[in-house]
């Protein structure tokens, strides 16, 4: 393994770590919102408020890294991480041992979330445009080849979450607290890693590139067009991984994790294969194949109950998301290379702002909206039961009182023993079942999340729009054409 492997293979961990942590918190949410009486919209600020840190460390630790280099914003990130680990796992006792505990709980685990952010943030910062750096003619594809570590990570935490998380753990449910620690494998190992490797100076550095030339480049009008598109990237794939596990819970009941793993595992294999693919049909008509796959895949799981077609709409999502993030860095390191790790980390930053800032309190506000309005109009009665005391808004959006984590998760944990008790043959005693009242209440939870995934299929038919716009303009400039910095070298295809 040749110097730029193991800077790329150190790199590449920092995604699995992310990953796994990412998985593994995703079917967590039920423990949180059960354990602490958490409503959805609550739990998305919580998850939401991680991927905001992960967005403001991204755009602040670019404006400095071709100054202070690569290495000393890697062991920060180190370091944050495993901090990150010992704050969120604090939640249960400060539960407990805290007057209101239910806002002690939801202090740790916002901030440990937050925390763990930042870390991912900084590598984020850091190894786009150090890979953009060590291939610089080859940028789309290796920029493809470090993300598969995200899917990797994804693969490894749901497994592990499938096994061993929630009250439908497969083998058992160990306490969340030692599973979402699990990214300290990775962590450790990419830390002994960047301690003993040199980095190189980045491209711009090496080529001269002022601050003042990389702001310049934001006055490109693709740029600026690039960036609104990963705000929806952002959006409609991170802030739709954060909530997907939990809203197909209701569907495929015990197999949500597994279809979390299988899309996982399409990103994971068909990101080796980025770089043959753009140089058929270039980066910008790639993801306009994507979002149209993107927004029919969520669509359709929105729509469906059916195991086969469950499993047909999540691999059109899949593939939908495979290509999103890493090309759309790659496009920005192609077509603004002077823009350093700037611009690279202007278009990172603001999808996982977005993400935080939209994505995840947005889909679960959406999930409290119609989960709320369905149970408030068949079931009044039942709904002032079971509904928050605590209020949450979106936006501009309206005030409205979800339903208490805590009283629905009960009602899923009966549903849950039921079905293991009749997977083994077991008589289920009356008081065991779930009353009519108590069916309203999970059936609105689960037409909340349906509802939530088909309004968020609108967001990749807008981005197919904009690519349209980009496939329009790189035609009439005579193609898309790949910038380099080392020798004004131009590659195109």
């Amino acid at each position: 393994m040749n110097h730029n492997s193991r800077v790329l293979f150190a790199s590449f961990l920092t995604l699995v770590a992310a990953g796994i942590g990412f998985a593994i918190r995703a079917k967590a949410l039920g423990d949180w919102g059960a354990n602490f009486g958490f409503t959805k919209s609550e739990l998305g600020t919580i998850t939401g408020g991680g991927l905001v840190g992960f967005g403001v460390t991204i755009i602040s630790c670019s404006l400095f890294i071709d100054r202070v280099g690569y290495r000393p914003l890697m062991v920060i990130a180190f370091l944050l991480h495993i901090l990150s680990a010992f704050i969120t796992t604090s939640a249960t006792l400060a539960f407990e041992y805290f007057e209101n505990g239910k806002d002690a709980a939801y202090c740790c685990l916002y901030m440990g979330t937050f925390m763990f952010a930042l870390a991912n943030g900084i590598c984020e910062a850091v190894i786009n445009p150090l890979v953009a750096t060590m291939y610089p003619y080859q940028r789309t594809h290796y920029l493809n080849i470090l993300h598969t570590g995200w899917p990797g990570g994804l693969v490894i935490g749901g497994v592990w979450a499938f096994l061993f998380v929630g009250p439908e753990a497969s083998v058992r449910h160990l306490a969340w607290e030692f599973s979402i620690a699990l990214f300290l494998f990775p962590v450790f190992i990419y830390g002994l890693l960047i301690l003993k490797q040199t980095f190189p100076i980045s491209e711009a550095r090496a080529a001269g590139i002022t601050f003042r030339t990389m702001l310049m480049e934001f006055k490109a009008p693709v740029l600026l067009l690039l960036l609104l598109l990963h705000a929806m990237i952002g959006y409609v794939e991170l802030g739709t991984d954060n909530w997907i596990t939990d809203i197909m819970n209701n569907v495929i009941r015990g197999k949500a994790t597994l279809l979390f793993v299988y899309t996982s595992i399409l990103m994971f294999v068909l990101r080796f294969f980025a770089g043959p693919i753009v140089k058929r049909i270039n980066p910008v008509g790639l993801l306009f194949i994507c979002s149209v796959f993107g927004a029919v895949g969520l669509y359709w799981l929105g729509s469906t109950t059916a195991g086969w077609a469950v499993f047909l709409a999540a691999t059109i999502y899949g593939i939908g998301k495979t290509f999103f993030w890493p090309t759309m860095l790659g496009i920005v390191g192609e077509q603004f290379p002077k823009g350093g790790a700037l611009t690279m980390g202007a278009i990172g930053g603001i999808g996982a702002l977005s993400a935080g800032l939209l994505g995840g309190p947005g889909i679960g506000y959406k999930q409290d909206y119609y989960a709320a309005q369905k149970l408030k109009h068949e079931a009044p009665t039942v709904y002032e039961l079971y509904r928050s005391q605590d209020t949450t808004s979106f936006l501009m959006l309206p005030e409205i009182s979800g339903l208490d984590g805590s009283k629905v998760g009960t009602l899923n944990n009966r549903r849950t023993n039921m079905e293991k008790k009749t997977d083994a043959g077991e008589a289920i005693r009356d008081d065991e079942r779930l009353t009519a009242k108590e069916k309203h209440v999970l059936d609105a939870g689960f037409y909340g999340g349906q509802m939530a995934l088909k309004w968020t299929a609108v967001v990749p038919l807008m981005m197919a729009v904009g690519y349209l716009v980009l496939i329009l303009y790189f035609r009439a400039q005579g193609g898309y054409r790949v910038e380099v910095l080392i020798n004004e070298k131009r590659g195109t295809y």
